[in-house]
């Protein structure tokens, strides 16, 4: 059986959809709903806390079960279903209670699809940027699409929105097939054994720290722009910039494997890193700055995760690769996303944004630090 490249295309387009409607515009929704910058961070320090628990428990049971797919599909339509609750119920205890919720099953499916889509691509893993690549085709087509949108239409329509792509993010996952795994006899490594390992919890820890300076983009890049005053479109079409960037990287970074090892291209995507939240900080009046910061995405986020989707296969083999992106989830994206969160939505009115995303350098470059010293440099094309 070949690669179904479309229909694993196809689910990265549309769950990345949603996160383009969700992550650039939640917050100017929830504005509107006269949430507060405090709560507007306690909701999100909610929403990307559960990623410290929910992808573990998926990621045990796929692995113990062997059915991936099965898992994506169920919580991919819990997640659309609890979704839909927020066309009908407000205030802060409920929407509360709706972002975890929604949370611990939205949050499942991503590190399991990877892991599916590694299994597909096990004998071409060349590929796996190629299929990735329409994630950010769907961000970048849902944050510009609903950014012209919002010019004509009010931000109170967008759980409309969001929940009709979370329904089709769950029928395509109807139409994706199980990866036939070969089972192999050979004794292989606990987890355990492989979390212990030093330069695995270094990569682990430098990603949280890197999740620590994306939060406050997440949560309030929106609502800090519309502060100086850009219009929706701008913010949107700065948005859909950061990921177009991360679209040619994701292009062209096969070639970048072949000459440059992962421990390199981390240690470079994390410097830029440090330059592009610093530039985000001390120039948002300068539009020609912040397409240069915007431009910078394509390190701190795509080579940065391409490179760390290469680090989970390797380090974790294939009988932990549902564990082992479970566990990356969890620590970065949930404890890293929390976290960031919460410390930004304490200090955005106390300290303002510019020391805000000054801390979100600094996050950056101790985590710089963290690889530069523990990431080990054995299989120099792998690691």
């Amino acid at each position: 059986m070949g690669i179904p490249y479309w229909r694993l295309s196809s689910f990265y387009f549309f769950y990345f959809a949603v996160l383009g409607s969700f992550l650039p515009y939640w917050g100017l929704y929830l504005k509107e709903c006269h949430f507060s910058a405090k709560d507007i961070g306690q909701l999100t320090a909610l929403l990307v806390g559960t990623k410290i628990i929910a992808p573990n428990i998926w990621g045990w049971l796929a692995d113990w079960s062997g059915r991936s797919l099965r898992i994506i599909r169920l919580t991919s339509f819990f997640a659309a279903v609890i979704f839909s609750g927020f066309l009908f119920l407000y205030g802060y205890v409920w929407v509360a209670w709706l972002t975890v919720a929604f949370s611990f099953f939205w949050n499942a499916a991503l590190p399991q699809f990877e892991a599916a889509t590694l299994a597909h691509i096990r004998l071409e893993p060349q590929r796996y940027s190629r299929i990735r690549l329409w994630g950010s085709v769907g961000f970048i087509v849902a944050v510009l699409g609903i950014g012209q949108f919002l010019e004509l239409q009010s931000i109170l329509l967008l759980p409309f929105i969001i929940t009709l792509l979370l329904v089709l993010s769950w029928f395509v996952s109807l139409t994706v097939p199980e990866a036939q795994m070969e089972r192999h006899k050979l004794k292989t490594a606990g987890i355990w054994q492989v979390i212990k390992k030093p330069a695995v919890i270094a990569f682990l820890l430098a990603n949280m720290m890197l999740q620590i300076a994306h939060a406050p983009y997440y949560v309030f890049y929106s609502i800090y722009l519309k502060e100086y005053h850009y219009a929706e479109s701008t913010i949107g079409l700065l948005w859909g910039l950061g990921v177009f960037a991360e679209i040619i990287l994701f292009m062209f970074i096969g070639r970048i494997f072949k000459t440059c090892s992962v421990r390199i291209c981390l240690l470079i995507s994390i410097f830029l890193s440090v330059l592009r939240w610093a530039l985000v900080a001390w120039f948002v009046d300068y539009l020609p700055v912040l397409i240069v910061a915007q431009v910078l995405h394509a390190a701190s986020f795509g080579s940065v995760h391409v490179s760390a989707m290469h680090f989970i296969q390797n380090k974790f083999g294939h009988q932990h690769q549902g564990k082992g992106q479970a566990l990356y989830a969890s620590v970065a994206f949930g404890l890293g996303g929390m976290l960031g969160s919460f410390y930004s939505g304490f200090f955005w009115q106390t300290l303002g944004a510019q020391w805000v995303f000054s801390m979100a350098a600094v996050s950056c470059a101790i985590a710089l630090i963290i690889v530069y010293i523990w990431v080990d440099t054995e299989n120099p094309q792998k690691t």
